[in-house]
């Protein structure tokens, strides 16, 4: 049982990477895309706005696997 818990937590914390690239990526191009098409700031807060939300949510998945970390040791 121990080792399928293991990967599942291993299988979360490559998905919480992807995210936290993802968004970082996502984030880089917005900036420079919204400048380089003009965007007005109100299009471009929007773009920060969803690049925080990904990056909470990825906060919210490395919680999850640090308390099924804290439960798999004992």
């Amino acid at each position: 049982m121990m080792p399928d818990k293991d990967a599942e937590i291993a299988r979360k914390g490559r998905f919480t990477a992807l995210v936290i690239a993802g968004t970082a990526v996502f984030w880089v191009l917005a900036t420079f895309i919204g400048g380089e098409m003009g965007l007005s700031q109100r299009v471009r807060a929007l773009f920060d706005l969803m690049a925080l939300a990904g990056f909470i949510w990825a906060f919210v998945l490395i919680y999850q696997i640090w308390r099924a970390r804290q439960s798999n040791q004992g």
